[in-house]
């Protein structure tokens, strides 16, 4: 398939997003597809035996480039080096844009310990990194920043010594450039309590031996953060990551991601995405493309 070199990259970017995977899994089709399809440049031939998911490998393709580069394209190489080329859904759980204080982590993975990632794009600005590191050291025992090679330096310089620091080269692999220290008693657990849903530190405090009273809903914030407070940061942080790992778990989607191609395995990771719903998204990512370019 050829590539207009008029392409329009927000329009690319956009096809991952969560917006057009629910809508391909909710309805078996996608007119945002379509839309952004007819937007980004592609140059997509009639009569092919293309399908859905080989758009969506082709216009990944175009993200990968040196100069336009995407958040997703660093999600994704987490997503398949590290979540499921290291650990497993089994064991292991991903979240995304995981609000922080005023912050929204990139990218969390839950396993025998909380990390964090913080991406710096080739086209990102540091102009925010020290505000976010600073909120993450408090809710998670490791923490690191992975960046292009153009911001190496400076996130070296700029970021304390036990946040790890890691590289996404051209090829798409992720090379350490310094290992960061789980260090959970660091971690402050009112951050925690404040970055969690009231059910999860409800499970939480139960863990810990701590008899949640029976009071109303309007009382429940105050006096489970009341008793939030009183944990120690390693109690916390381990109770977040256990509890965590079951209420945000991924493994229903492991016969749905079997089935996505690679390119698009972090969105549907991202997404939430009912049961009912599973075949549905992998019968529109196998829709041929001139049946895709007519949704509305």
């Amino acid at each position: 398939m050829k590539i207009n070199q008029n392409y329009n990259i927000s329009a690319i970017s956009r096809l991952f997003t969560s917006s057009v995977v629910k809508e391909l899994a909710r309805k078996g089709q996608s007119p945002l597809f379509a839309r952004l399809l007819n937007e980004a440049g592609l140059c997509v031939p009639t009569n092919s035996r293309l399908v859905v998911g080989d758009i969506f490998d082709k216009a990944f393709s175009i993200l990968k480039l040196k100069n336009n580069r995407h958040e997703y394209v660093y999600k994704s190489a987490l997503a398949q080096n590290v979540l499921l080329g290291r650990h497993s859904l089994r064991t292991a759980a991903m979240l995304s844009e995981f609000r922080v204080n005023n912050c929204k982590a990139d990218v969390v993975i839950l396993n025998g310990t909380g990390t964090v990632y913080e991406i710096k794009s080739e086209r990102d600005s540091l102009s925010r990194l020290e505000k976010q590191i600073s909120a993450y050291r408090k809710v998670f025992a490791k923490v690191y920043v992975i960046a292009g090679e153009n911001h190496i330096e400076s996130v070296i310089d700029s970021v304390p010594k036990d946040v790890g620091i890691k590289v996404l080269s051209s090829a798409q692999n992720i090379s350490e450039i310094r290992n960061a220290i789980d260090a959970p008693e660091r971690t402050d657990p009112t951050e925690i309590f404040n970055s969690i849903r009231i059910n999860e530190a409800k499970n939480i405090l139960n863990r810990a031996g701590f008899e949640c009273p029976e009071v109303p809903n309007t009382e429940r914030y105050s006096v489970y953060k009341s008793a939030f407070s009183k944990l120690t940061p390693v109690e916390a942080h381990r109770g977040m990551v256990e509890v965590l790992k079951k209420t945000r778990n991924l493994l229903p989607l492991q016969e749905v991601i079997d089935d996505m191609p690679i390119s698009l395995k972090s969105a549907v990771l991202t997404t939430s995405i009912r049961k009912s719903d599973r075949y549905r998204l992998i019968k529109a990512v196998n829709t041929s493309i001139d049946e895709a370019l007519q949704w509305t």
